[in-house]
């Protein structure tokens, strides 16, 4: 067998081109190898007035090569992104621009915490209290997506915050409203920014039978709306919110806004005066706006298994659209607390003291609301 040969084929070693012409049985190469090779070179097309390269060649009959074509300055093409030819350089200044907007001036030290962050989250280095409290995600997920609607969207104004306790057991009250509880988690992220405390909602049992939500919810803090959990809560020092309108408050039509619902059989002033906690009433207004109730299909919701189902001027004629909120100006006040502990906690058994303490937080919540619908300039200012 001939050196180079196996089996009459001829091996050629990787990373060479083998002799000129091989496969054609001429001596010259073709026009196509010949361009392969000027595009490796860097060899370019020529410019106006320019000779291109002869592709004579070296000649068979005289051997004498053809004049070298003035050729461009190679690219340099490891600078390039190979997708779209855009400088990498200009791909990271766009980045690190973009993560100057999203994380602010100290975006590597913010960034270098997220990716710290989520590595945790996934290796299961976390801890959750009692309740599914996931401080930690909260903190960094939740209110950190909540924030810009919060701050650009409702341009929630707060009035009244120095009226919460700054540490300690204390039940904030509040009004229900606007089709999706969307006030809820609107609260949850204002008390926080502007105390630094977790407020702790009670949720409906229905909050907690849905699949995705009953989950985001106990990370987020919220627990079941029964007296055992509230008073176990009030009594650790936390900061409860409760809604007693529950699903009559959001679910009312739009030509009741801003009119309180009742209010339950008080459940929760039972649970603040056993623990003797204040109470810290809670207006907000704003919320009825984002989702205007006109209509509802209660045998589809009874079939689902739902309160209701809501019908607004948007939803369901726009689709998706449609369950975007209207972008209302929100004003929400903390009233003064009303104390609790000048009461024995047996006298929690009294309906007639629990009936006058729930009649005076609704009315103060009441009155409020009237008196911030005077005063604000209009529904989207």
């Amino acid at each position: 067998m001939a050196d180079g040969a196996v089996d009459g084929a001829t091996v050629i070693p990787i990373g060479t081109g083998g002799r000129p012409g091989r496969g054609t049985g001429r001596a010259r190469p073709s026009a196509s190898s010949r361009n392969l090779a000027a595009r490796k070179t860097g060899a370019g097309k020529p410019g106006p007035g320019e000779a291109g390269p002869s592709t004579a060649g070296p000649s068979a009959e005289g051997g004498q090569p053809a004049p070298a074509a003035a050729a461009r300055p190679p690219v340099r093409t490891e600078e390039l992104d190979p997708a779209t030819g855009v400088p990498v350089g200009e791909w990271l200044v766009a980045l690190q621009a973009a993560a100057l907007e999203v994380f602010g001036a100290d975006w590597e030290r913010r960034l270098a915490e997220q990716l710290a962050f989520w590595r945790r989250r996934l290796e299961g280095d976390y801890t959750v209290d009692e309740y599914g409290f996931d401080q930690e995600l909260t903190e960094r997920f939740f209110m950190t997506a909540l924030r810009p609607i919060a701050e650009k969207w409702f341009r929630i104004e707060v009035r009244g915050i120095d009226n919460i306790p700054a540490d300690g057991g204390a039940l904030i009250v509040s009004n229900h409203s606007g089709t999706v509880p969307i006030d809820s988690v609107m609260t949850m992220l204002t008390v926080h920014d502007r105390t630094g405390r977790f407020l702790r909602p009670l949720g409906a049992d229905l909050v907690f039978r849905l699949p995705v939500v009953s989950t985001m919810a106990r990370r987020s803090g919220a627990t079941l709306a029964c007296t055992e959990d509230a008073e176990r809560m009030l009594s650790g020092g936390e900061l409860v919110g409760v809604w007693p309108e529950g699903f009559k408050g959001i679910g009312k039509p739009f030509s009741e806004r801003y009119k309180l619902q009742r209010f339950g059989r008080g459940g929760f002033v039972s649970a603040a005066l056993r623990t003797g906690v204040p109470i810290v009433p809670l207006s907000v207004v704003g919320a009825e706006e984002i989702y205007p109730l006109v209509g509802n299909l209660p045998s589809l919701a009874r079939l689902l298994g739902v309160p209701y189902i809501p019908i607004t001027p948007f939803f369901p004629l726009l689709g998706p659209l449609g369950l975007v909120p209207l972008p209302s100006k929100w004003l929400m006040e903390f009233g003064e607390p009303i104390r609790t502990d000048a009461y024995d906690a047996s006298e929690a058994e009294d309906p007639m003291l629990v009936f006058n303490v729930t009649d005076q937080v609704r009315e103060t919540i009441q009155q409020t609301l009237f008196d911030l619908l005077r005063r604000r300039e209009g529904v989207f200012r």
